[in-house]
């Protein structure tokens, strides 16, 4: 989720979910320990919440891993899936798992380093070891290290002649796979991953693991999530209100403009708040159209629910929702 899952989509996710999981985008031990920026700042509404780091030195882990805990995060994640060139020429992500005694080495250096959870996210296979047994031993050699929970996406990477975009579509999802890695490591934690774009299919996916996380449909459907605290958690079930989350968001938005941020920086994050909605593209047209005119003025999000409502309202109701925007914005 590189460029997507940062602390404002985080923020905004938030607002729909309180107990899911989330996981910021991958970041490398060069960017937190050499990097002049702060990669690592994060909201306390965020909770609970894990950093995804990638790297292969275990001392430079270990440190980052030390840094990850003081700054209040749940959980470190070694990233051993992604199969971005960027993490090929770095030597981390996804061309890892031909390497499991490095992960391991990582592993454990977290571990000793650090007393939350250290965790590891993979492939089923990469390139041409994508046999059962190669992630077999993969996840024995990592787990003999220390680490008790695995999230696997059900495809292999193949890093010799596909993008990073065909990975996550050409290589076919074998979720058999991970529910055999459950059967033969029933004491680990183990999630699933990988194309999964509903409720119902997580749930039939938990009858097998232990875990799903949803990537990309979360991005694009934010509302899937809605649903997730009544279902998973026992939390009473509450009608999604994607307008109050709009009117939540603002203070967080101006606040980011008083730092010096922009708008779209946080808008870009909630293009799918209304999709599969009425009026759902116009919301969708008008904050790509228009974020950049807005710039540092939060009516961005009020003049798009505005121009969504008078879309699909009757006068009438159009003009009772317009007074309503109004209150929001005052």
């Amino acid at each position: 989720m590189l460029d997507w899952t940062d602390r404002h989509c985080r923020y905004f996710l938030r607002l729909i979910t309180k107990h899911t999981l989330l996981y910021t985008e991958m970041v490398t031990t060069g960017a937190i320990i050499y990097g002049k920026g702060d990669y690592l700042s994060f909201s306390d509404a965020e909770h609970p919440v894990a950093l995804q780091l990638g790297g292969s030195d275990p001392a430079a882990m270990a440190e980052c891993a030390v840094i990850a805990k003081d700054k209040g995060y749940d959980e470190v994640n070694m990233n051993v899936g992604c199969p971005s060139d960027r993490v090929q020429n770095g030597r981390f992500g996804a061309c890892l798992m031909a390497e499991p005694e490095t992960v391991a080495q990582c592993v454990r250096a977290m571990q000793d380093a650090v007393d939350i959870p250290v965790t590891v996210k993979c492939r089923i296979g990469v390139d041409d070891m994508d046999e059962y047994e190669d992630l077999s031993r993969f996840v024995e050699v990592v787990t003999d290290a220390g680490c008790e929970t695995l999230i696997v996406h059900a495809r292999k990477a193949w890093l010799k002649g596909l993008s990073p975009k065909q990975n996550r579509e050409i290589p076919p999802l074998l979720y058999d796979r991970v529910y055999e890695l459950k059967q033969q490591f029933p004491h680990l934690h183990i999630s699933i991953n990988g194309g999964v774009k509903t409720l119902d299919e997580a749930k039939l996916h938990m009858e097998q693991v232990d875990g799903v996380m949803i990537g990309r449909e979360a991005y694009a459907n934010p509302s899937i999530l809605s649903g997730v605290d009544a279902r998973f958690y026992g939390e009473e079930d509450k009608v999604f209100d994607r307008e109050q989350v709009v009117k939540d968001m603002l203070p967080y938005i101006q606040s980011h403009i008083d730092n010096g941020g922009r708008v779209w920086h946080v808008a870009r994050h909630m293009l799918g708040l209304f999709q599969g909605q009425p009026g759902g593209r116009i919301w969708r047209r008008f904050l790509s159209q228009q974020g950049a005119a807005y710039q540092t003025n939060p009516q961005l999000l009020i003049d798009a629910l505005d121009a969504m409502q008078s879309a699909i309202f009757s006068k009438e109701e159009y003009l009772q929702n317009k007074a309503a925007n109004s209150d929001l914005s005052a």
